[in-house]
């Protein structure tokens, strides 16, 4: 009996041989199942991985990752990650740094954000220490100071204090920004 996805002829040949050809070329040419998976020499993977992590700053656990998928024993994955350092395709300083000033620019993440998410990565304290210190403050607190007036903007319209004030914390301690600043602000805001 042959599987739902199977394309088996109906009516099989006759001689023995012809019926095995049949059952493997209707089973191994079959779109629905797929058998293979690219396979890549370490110096192909070397490649491969070196084109990945030129493209953008990468993580340590970012390049383990492509490599699991790309099917790699581990003594090749260390093996390729030694080489990615050695040739400086691979730095969590430089990672964390950038990592650090592209969403605090792009995304408008605040210091706490930033921390969570690189921790998530693996990335060390040392290393989340110096990212933090590629934000200047004074950009720091005028991006703060620009999200709370436009999520004040966007709330216009609330008329109980209360909620406007749960609103607004809300939009900003998730994007990481710290609790103190935050309610600092809103009672600055509840004196007006």
């Amino acid at each position: 009996m042959a599987k739902e996805g199977f394309f088996l002829p109906k009516k099989f040949p006759s001689s023995p041989k012809k019926k095995e050809t049949a059952i493997f070329l209707s089973v191994f040419l079959n779109p629905t199942m797929n058998f293979t998976h690219k396979t890549y020499t370490l110096q192909q993977a070397k490649r491969s991985i070196e084109k990945y992590c030129v493209y953008q700053e990468r993580c340590h656990q970012e390049v383990t990752r492509k490599l699991r998928e790309m099917r790699m024993i581990p003594q090749a994955i260390d093996e390729i990650i030694g080489h990615l350092l050695a040739h400086n395709f691979l730095n969590e300083t430089r990672f964390s740094q950038a990592f650090a000033r592209g969403k605090f620019r792009q995304k408008k993440w605040g210091r706490n954000r930033i921390t969570r998410e690189l921790k998530m990565r693996n990335i060390s304290a040392y290393n989340i220490k110096l990212a933090l210190k590629e934000i200047p403050e004074n950009e720091y607190l005028d991006t703060f100071d620009a999200l709370f007036n436009k999520r004040l903007a966007q709330l216009n319209e609330e008329t109980n204090e209360q909620k406007k004030r749960k609103k607004i914390a809300d939009y900003l301690l998730y994007r990481g920004w710290e609790s103190a600043m935050i309610f600092e602000r809103l009672r600055t805001l509840t004196k007006n």
